[in-house]
């Protein structure tokens, strides 16, 4: 522990009976995520670390952890299996982690909806609702070990976004409960629209107990590897394979060559130098893959139904979204990535445009979705070949520059992430649950623009 923060002991030996993690290798793990993917928040976020990690498993030990904090204006980061990529793990001022995979219950499941706490692992919620014939509507590639909370707090979406959009996206986050940051803390019920506004902040604007969230129901999938010889072509595939009303689906990935070369799980499955689509569709839609397959000149190199994946223990969930990027930065360090979204209509033409302005460079990876208006399109985990954070920069502007939107993950401020742009519901929600900005401080712009003010 930090002998800079007499505070904190004090706070450790008032509360004995939770567990606390006061040092060693432990407090420095558990102060990180997956934010070393930037080489420019591995710069900055060197040496930043807690003072004190505690694993409640209770509201009441939770609540009784905040009540201390906010007592004694100690900063506090939740957290829960550490994921995120953009540094939301990492204290800036020191002070407490409250780590939540502990506080993990499932609680029901009625009528195609789930309530849980925020520590529960998705892979464990898909496990339960799947037992009644539902599953999660979006499952983010770390889904092993990623908790519900963390997903609404600091993740996007994932493997069934094609279908049901972004985490954000009407209908699919019903009611958060949540835990004011105060001295005698408040427990208040979020429905939507506005337990959004505690959505992708990092927990920077309140602390969230439990989520309701809506399912879908549950379909015996299929995962599938299908390879080209032409970026065009493969292109080609994913996008009508997405558009296609008719193919019930999870997942469509585009990776163009050389990214299938760092999937070295697949590399038995794959041919030298080839585009792949990794595509999940259910298995009453194989006919019509194989025919959109066979209209498009591909090869299906990968198969394996939804027993064979759990007996393997293998499944192309881990080989989607950011988890491409973490098999190839294992392979080659100097690696890091940008996330962007195409628009509607126009985005076939700008990936077109950009692999030939930046092939090389820019390693194109894309994730098919529909957005939150429902409008299908293509978002995009491009590695970039490293050189200069001057560069990085300009290549995300290039992106910009094709009218291709950028969620910038070499930041940990979030409006910097959303081109700066503060959200007021957001700012607003933190001044009514975390009054003293205790939570994850340094993190919102919108909250430090009004405490200068205040």
């Amino acid at each position: 522990m930090s002998q800079h923060s007499p505070a904190v002991e004090l706070i450790v030996a008032e509360l004995p009976h939770l567990e606390w993690i006061v040092g060693g290798p432990a407090l420095k793990r558990l102060s990180r995520d997956f934010s070393w993917f930037s080489p420019v928040l591995a710069r900055e976020l060197d040496g930043k670390i807690a003072d004190a990690v505690v694993c409640p498993q209770t509201e009441d030990e939770i609540r009784s952890v905040v009540a201390a904090c906010a007592r004694n204006n100690i900063p506090l980061t939740v957290r829960g299996s550490g994921t995120g990529n953009y540094g939301q793990s990492t204290p800036l001022y020191g002070g407490i982690i409250v780590e939540l995979s502990r506080f993990n219950q499932f609680l029901w499941n009625e009528n195609g909806v789930a309530r849980a706490q925020a520590g529960i692992r998705l892979g464990d919620l898909e496990t339960t609702v799947r037992a009644g014939g539902w599953e999660l509507r979006w499952l983010p590639s770390t889904y092993r070990t990623a908790t519900l909370g963390g997903l609404f707090s600091g993740g996007f979406g994932g493997v069934g976004s094609i279908n049901n959009g972004p985490v954000a996206a009407t209908g699919n986050v019903l009611g958060i409960k949540i835990m004011t940051i105060e001295a005698e803390p408040k427990i208040i019920e979020l429905r939507a629209p506005e337990a959004l506004s505690l959505n992708h902040f990092y927990g920077t604007n309140g602390l969230v107990l439990e989520l309701e969230v809506a399912l879908a129901p549950a379909h015996a999938w299929l995962e599938n590897v299908v390879v080209f010889d032409s970026f065009d072509t493969a292109l080609d595939f994913a996008d009508t394979l997405a558009n296609s009303p008719g193919v019930t689906k999870r997942a469509v990935t585009f990776l163009a060559d050389p990214v299938p070369g760092y999937l070295k799980t697949l590399q038995a499955y794959l041919l030298p130098d080839c585009h792949a689509v990794l595509t999940i569709v259910a298995e009453q839609s194989e006919p019509a893959l194989i025919q959109l397959i066979g209209q498009f000149g591909g090869q299906r190199r990968y198969r394996a139904n939804q027993e064979e994946v759990l007996a393997s223990g293998h499944t192309l969930i881990e080989c989607m979204w950011n988890h491409t990027t973490l098999h190839a930065l294992k392979i080659d360090k100097k690696l890091t990535y940008i996330q962007s979204s195409f628009q509607p209509d126009d985005h076939l033409r700008q990936v077109r445009e950009l692999e030939r302005l930046l092939a090389g460079e820019v390693l194109t990876h894309l994730e098919f979705i529909r957005l939150r208006n429902g409008r299908m399109t293509c978002n995009g985990l491009q590695l970039i070949r490293f050189t200069t954070e001057e560069r990085l920069n300009e290549l995300m502007q290039i992106f910009r520059d094709h009218g291709v939107s950028i969620a910038n993950p070499h930041v940990f401020i979030v409006e910097d992430g959303k081109q700066g742009k503060v959200d007021p519901a957001a700012v607003a929600a933190k001044r009514q649950f975390d009054p003293k900005g205790l939570l994850n401080p340094g993190k919102m712009r919108g909250w430090d623009a009004v405490a200068e003010h205040s």
